[in-house]
């Protein structure tokens, strides 16, 4: 797709992005489609759906004021880059960290950066719970971000401990977090978080619900969390 194109399609969505945005993502499209023939990366084969689903669903939540021009970020299960790297395109100040279990994801990802000269994201091959009790890493960031992750109450184990106080997690949801909210308002308040209300956002001409779920960290989440790798998921907290 051309730099043209893809800026339109950011235009049509209130993102006024600059040329330089539209041009990084359009090699960011071209090495995922070049890239997925070999690996699992997007099960998504038609050019303007990746554009949407995964591009523009990454950075249509900037329109909310969430996200800061300047700060730190990291990107929980970050898989092909949504939303990390997108972000950290379109947030030359932002800091961002795409932390992923699986080293050929973070290959690619590496791949992009270097293509695109992106100089504000770094790769950390580690799983979710293990790089949040590392002393580096745990409550170091100002954000953290996942995007078709797990459901809220496990999202917030997994991203309340990389947060530090005052901080925010922040979940790229669809609709079936309405049926997520108690168990996850009860995981965070054992996280030290505050679960704040959903933030609707929209993709122009796509009929997609999507939601902005923030979880405001207000006290330092306990030793105890995040529990070994695979517990969260296997146990979830506020069941």
């Amino acid at each position: 797709m051309d730099v043209k194109s893809i800026q339109g399609r950011l235009e049509a969505n209130g993102l006024s992005p600059d040329a330089k945005l539209a041009g990084k993502l359009a090699v960011y499209l071209d090495l995922l489609q070049d890239w997925n023939r070999r690996m699992d990366l997007t099960a998504v084969a038609d050019e303007a759906e990746i554009l949407d689903r995964h591009f523009l669903d990454s950075l249509c939540p900037l329109t909310t004021g969430r996200i800061p021009e300047e700060g730190s970020l990291i990107d929980v299960g970050t898989g092909a880059g949504f939303p990390g790297l997108v972000l950290a395109m379109a947030r030359p100040g932002l800091r961002v960290t795409l932390l992923d279990a699986q080293q050929k994801r973070l290959l690619f990802l590496q791949a992009v950066c270097e293509a695109a000269g992106v100089t504000n994201a770094v790769t950390v091959h580690l799983r979710a719970e293990d790089g949040a009790r590392k002393p580096e890493m745990r409550e170091a960031f100002d954000l953290a971000a996942a995007r078709a992750v797990a459901p809220a109450n496990v999202l917030c184990e997994y991203l309340l401990p990389y947060v530090r106080v005052g901080g925010c997690a922040l979940c790229w949801k669809g609709p079936a977090l309405k049926e997520e909210l108690e168990s996850g308002r009860r995981a965070a308040f054992l996280l030290g978080g505050q679960m704040e209300d959903p933030v609707a956002y929209g993709i122009e001409g796509r009929d997609w619900e999507h939601l902005l779920l923030p979880v405001r960290k207000e006290h330092p989440t306990p030793k105890a969390y995040p529990r070994k790798a695979g517990t969260p998921k296997q146990k979830p907290l506020g069941v």
